[in-house]
Order: C-alpha cells, then structure tokens, then sequence
C-alpha cells in the first residue's frame, strides 16, 4: 500500500486488501484530507459526489494564487518571461512526463478545451468535403462545435454510439474503415457513463492513413486513471484540463501536439507565433516549430500556477496517478457496498452502466427509468445534504482523494426507498 496509509481499527469502516484470498484481512485507510481543508471547512456536513464536474482544491493552490499575484506586482510587464522561462516549462515537464511523451515542448496551453478542439478543426477548410467520425458520447465543448460545423454542406459528422461499451473498440474501427474520416476524435473515459475505453492504441493503429487528424479527449481520465501514449505521441492530439481531476480548477487546458506537426490553424493568436518571431515575415502567417503552434493569445496564468502547485504537492507526498487510481477504486467498492445495505429499488447495482471496474473511471453511472425520476432523487438527495449531478436519465457520483472509506453514508437512502 502507500506510504501514506495507516492501519485503522475500531468503528471505522473496513476494507479488505488483496490478501483476503488467503483469509487475512487487512483494514487501510488513505489520509488525504488535510490537503482540502479550506475546501472541507467552507462545505461542512456536505458529502461532495461532483467531483468529475468540480474537484475540490488543495489548498496550494490558494497559496499559488497569492504567489501568481506577488509575481505579477514584483515583475508587471516583464511577467511574460517568468511564465514562459519558468512556469510553462515546469508545466509542460510535469504533463510530458504523466502522459509518458518525450518532448514537453509538445504540451500547449489554453483556457478550456474548447478552444483547442476548434484550433485544431480550422486546420481544415469547411468549403471542402470534410468529414469526422466520433461518438455520441463527447462532452459539449466538442459535440455542440461539431454538430455546428455539421450545418454546413460540405462536413459530414459521423457519430458512433458508445453503447453496448463490449463492442465499442470494434464497431468504432469499422467505422473507421466504412468511413475514411479526415478526423477521429473519441473520450478515453465518456462523460455520460464513466466507460474508459482499454483499446486507445488499437484503435489508432487501424487508423493507416497518415493524414487523419486523430483528437483523444482524456479529460475524464487525465490525472485519475494511469495513462501511457508513448507509443501514439507522434500520431495523436491529447487533450485535458485542470478543472477535473487534477484539481487545479477552471482556466488551464492543454493539448498534446504530435512531434513534427506543420498543420496551420486559421484561429490562432500571437503565442502560436512564439519560436518564429525573428525570422523575415514574407507575406505568410508563421507558426511556431513546437505546440505553440496551437496556442492563442493572451490569457490568465493564475490556472497555471494553480496546477503547478497541484503536481509539486503530489510530487512531494509520493503520490502517483496510479496511487490515485488505488485510492478511487476502492472507494468506489465501499461505496457500492454501502448503496447495497440501502436497498434502494432504483439505486443500485443492477442499475449501474459500468460493472468492470477495469473499464470505469472515477465516478459511479447509474441510468434511472428516466429523467424526471432522476432528476427528483438528485433534488432530494442534495436537500439530504448529498451533492452529486445527472445527465438525463444518468446519475453520477464521483470520488476523489478528499474522500475516505468512513465519510461515505448513504443511510438516508432507506428514507427515500422506504425500507
């Protein structure tokens, strides 16, 4: 286990490690607590489920916002080369390095993924036949800007749907063959269900035509589930953010940008010019050798110290995406075996999308008979002082490193079901 776990006794909740084949049982608890405080006192008696939507802050990260002031005060216009010698550096090192790529250089900045995903698609000239494969399960920074694009006659939108989850990696490849996109973007993990797609490198692999522009959305996977796209680096868009899991809050996005790239984005600012500044202007825009050639313009770089100081306080404490993982997983059981002492008739198991723990990230999906009954359990459990969200009929319930075994209680659920 982590070094930062403690044997606990007593009335708290037991866990049973992997050796409970062998008939020993052991009880561990993971502290992470203290890294909230400020998030936890200011939200006192409220079990906090959303954290797939708004992960609460460490509190580094309110120090890094005082830090990102004082820079700005002590340096003002000269700000821009401490955030581009220092903290963008440090940024880009710490992303390169969780995502197992080799050139951090890569790794460009932006406000929300939104931007980048229509950088990335006005590469493309929407007058031209264009067409892109995807799913029916994005989030909306893609689905509503594609589905706008869709409008116009010459883009094609083809959507996969990402039910049955069994056969998604096969029926999404022949897709691929059926329809020869010019882009293929997908969810490692779907935002509506918590279903984390296994075969990324399998799927880029059937992708053989090397001008498809190939967008991975890891959103809801980047910094909760351990992730390797070493083997995709020179192929793939990766795109995440720190509003979700890595805890730093809205404002700091990031794209993987494939080595060698030479697209030329036609919504693009001063930053992607970054690297080229000195060489003659001849008439054409110039871009960036590196991922700037996907950035922007100016923006707020408190996100950016915020995250900074999400990835020096894990460093310090030893604490790894995959210990992350650990910690989330076996929460998600305790929970599930608390919702089971509940006997809720619509709140269970049986009604939870992702059962393979191996293929979920970290929050719980459970599809409800429809939205209006989804909707009303959501109201009454956040009256029960539960905070948790729903899509449709989807009700969603996220857990994090703020959370322990002992401060999941779902009790008021046999109120609801009338047990």
């Amino acid at each position: 286990m982590h070094g930062k776990t403690q044997l606990v006794s007593g009335l708290e909740y037991w866990s049973k490690s992997d050796k409970v084949r062998s008939g020993i049982f052991t009880l561990y608890i993971t502290m992470y607590q203290h890294f909230y405080s400020r998030f936890l006192a200011a939200n006192q008696g409220k079990q906090h489920y959303a954290c797939h939507s708004h992960y609460y802050w460490p509190d580094v990260t309110r120090e890094a916002m005082l830090q990102y002031w004082d820079d700005s005060a002590k340096h003002v216009d000269d700000k821009w080369q401490v955030f581009f010698s220092d903290v963008v550096p440090a940024l880009q090192a710490s992303i390169s390095d969780i995502l197992g790529t080799d050139d951090p250089a890569q790794i460009v900045f932006a406000p929300n993924t939104h931007e980048l995903v229509y950088r990335i698609l006005s590469c493309f000239d929407f007058g031209k036949p264009l067409t892109i494969l995807s799913t029916d399960s994005e989030f909306h920074s893609f689905h509503r800007q594609a589905n706008r694009l869709a409008e116009h006659e010459h883009v094609t939108l083809v959507s996969t749907s990402s039910m049955p989850f069994a056969t998604f990696t096969e029926r999404f490849i022949q897709q691929i063959r059926d329809t020869h996109p010019d882009v293929v973007f997908f969810s490692q993990v779907f935002f509506n269900s918590g279903f984390a797609v296994e075969d990324i490198q399998t799927i880029v692999d059937a992708i053989d035509n090397p001008n498809t522009i190939i967008v991975i959305d890891g959103y809801h996977s980047f910094m909760a589930r351990p992730i390797d796209i070493s083997k995709m680096q020179s192929r793939v868009f990766f795109l995440a953010g720190g509003y979700k899991y890595a805890q730093a809050g809205e404002g700091v996005c990031f794209a993987h940008v494939p080595p060698g790239c030479t697209l030329r984005p036609a919504h693009t600012g001063w930053y992607a010019e970054f690297g080229a500044l000195d060489k003659p202007r001849d008439g054409q825009v110039q871009y960036s050798q590196d991922g700037m050639r996907f950035a922007g313009a100016t923006m707020d770089f408190s996100a950016l110290y915020r995250l900074r100081a999400v990835f020096k306080l894990l460093e310090d404490n030893n604490i790894t995406v995959r210990d992350i993982h650990e910690h989330v997983s076996s929460l998600q059981r305790v929970f599930l075996e608390k919702l089971d002492e509940c006997g809720h008739p619509q709140l269970n198991r049986d009604n939870l999308l992702v059962k393979d723990t191996h293929n979920r990230g970290h929050f719980l999906t459970f599809q409800l008979p429809d939205a209006d009954t989804t909707a009303e359990l959501a109201a009454w459990l956040r009256k029960q002082g539960i905070f948790t969200d729903y899509r449709g009929d989807r009700i969603r319930f996220g857990l994090g490193l703020y959370h322990t075994a002992d401060s999941i209680d779902l009790t008021c659920l046999k109120q609801h079901a009338g047990v």
